[in-house]
């Protein structure tokens, strides 16, 4: 591809990408995102634009369980695990984070993905996108499961990087206090190019598997599910997202809905709503339910899409506009170019959404939803799966000083409190913890410093 009409920002761009071995596809897709920016295209989607979806529930399909037993032998696994909970203080996989005894994210993935291969005979291959940042430490805590790898599948391929770009006028930024500041990743909807240029996709095809079911790494409760697998198989679908009922908390995120214009399913992203239709976005009668990010595709036909596409599918845009430290509001703004791996659902004809339940939607964004986790709200049976304990998962906003898990850990050494019979916990100032503290209903705790002493109830 050439770069005429293109100003002097993408060819330093690409000279910076080679430089650093960057993959060839991976500069070419950027190329075609930063062909959008120059034209000015910000990737919004206006509200008068789209119309509400609705979608069928998986409780109310009915599935063979012999077709659903061959689907989940035809299912390659693959977790995003490419992030480094840095806006939680982490500086190494999030998914090292100690859920409970003793247990990570990664140690609980692995363990519910080899007690669906010994209960139901099936291969499950499970492969990890990982980043630069991750790789090492993931292949380090796997090594324990001798038999997590399957025979000739990889059990990583790693995501791209690029440039971050000066708003200003689209060069690379340079920041030679930290120069790893200067790269930023694609976002999640880099996993078609990496599967793509690492091969993966021809590997899988060829040792015979059909589908491909995706989830982030952070949300324990997206486990391969049997009836899942059947439907999707036998829908005739070649993508599929589950999605959840939307709730308050979920009122600034992104949604499901129909373009106006081709009546294809699209998924609108906060980064992609006009600040006048923010209300739309938080209307929770008009737009009812969001991604889950757990994805089902058929390997062929994402095969073949990118075929016809010379590698790159095209998602909408999202211009992401940050600080180059994104910790510091005074250093220069930056655009990122990012897309969404579910926003790849306008691209397949045929392409559907299915309703779950939230026991399939449990992700760890913040120390608010580790502390639940860790708590007695979910059991963790003999298959590792999640099961919800509490007859409601209560509502916590811990205070500012709880938000990096260094400081979380500390004021919660003796564990996290029992939490099966609260309804809200809000904690404004900085308290410790002491063991074995119980919520009950709706607790606040208000002071500057302050600590619960063992055994406390709080609530009502």
């Amino acid at each position: 591809m050439k770069d005429a009409g293109s100003g002097p920002g993408l060819k330093q761009a690409r000279e910076k990408m080679t430089a650093a071995g960057v993959d060839p596809l991976a500069i070419e897709v950027f190329a075609h995102y930063y062909r959008q920016l120059e034209r000015g295209e910000t990737g919004m989607i206006p509200e008068s634009t789209i119309d509400p979806l609705d979608m069928p529930s998986i409780d109310d399909v009915e599935v063979d369980p012999g077709a659903a037993l061959q689907a989940l032998r035809e299912t390659a696994v693959i977790k995003l695990n490419g992030g480094l909970g840095t806006s939680m203080g982490m500086e190494r996989a999030k998914s090292l984070l100690c859920v409970r005894r003793g247990l990570s994210f990664l140690d609980i993935i692995a363990r519910q993905v080899l007690h669906l291969r010994a209960e139901h005979d099936v291969p499950l291959p499970l492969i990890f996108m990982n980043s630069f940042r991750t790789s090492a430490d993931t292949l380090a805590a796997l090594a324990r499961y001798a038999d997590l790898p399957v025979d000739g599948i990889p059990l990583e391929f790693l995501q791209n990087k690029e440039p971050k770009l000066l708003e200003k006028n689209l060069t690379p930024v340079g920041w030679p206090k930290d120069p790893s500041l200067e790269w930023c990743p694609p976002g999640h909807g880099d996993i078609y190019t990496a599967m793509t240029a690492s091969g993966l996709l021809d590997t899988l095809a060829a040792a015979g598997y059909k589908r491909l079911f995706i989830s982030n790494s952070d949300n324990l409760a997206a486990v391969p599910d049997l009836k899942l697998a059947g439907w999707f198989a036998t829908s005739g679908s070649p993508f599929a997202i589950e999605a959840v009922r939307r709730t308050p908390s979920d009122r600034k995120g992104g949604h499901f809905a129909y373009r106006k214009s081709d009546r294809r399913i699209v998924l609108r992203e906060t980064a992609q709503t006009l600040p006048a239709d923010s209300a739309a976005l938080a209307d929770l009668d008009r737009h009812k339910f969001t991604s889950t990010n757990n994805i089902w595709i058929d390997l062929e036909a994402l095969r073949t899409a990118l075929a016809s596409r010379d590698g790159i599918l095209g998602l909408p845009l999202i211009r992401n506009v940050k600080n180059v430290d994104p910790g510091d509001a005074s250093t220069p703004k930056v655009v990122q170019i990012e897309t969404a791996m579910g926003a790849a659902i306008e691209i397949f004809d045929g392409a559907a959404t299915i309703e779950v339940g939230r026991d399939r939607y449990i992700p760890v964004k913040t120390t608010n939803d580790l502390l639940v986790l860790r708590s007695d709200v979910y059991d963790i049976g003999p298959d590792f799966v999640l099961d919800q304990a509490a007859d409601l998962v209560p509502f916590v906003d811990l205070d500012g000083v709880y938000k990096l898990v260094g400081d979380f850990d500390k004021r919660f050494k003796a564990g996290a409190p029992s939490l099966r019979k609260a309804t809200s916990l809000v904690v404004n100032g900085d308290w410790d913890f002491g063991e074995n503290v119980t919520v009950v209903g709706d607790a606040t705790l208000d002071g500057s410093r302050g600590r619960v002493e063992a055994g406390s109830v709080l609530g009502s």
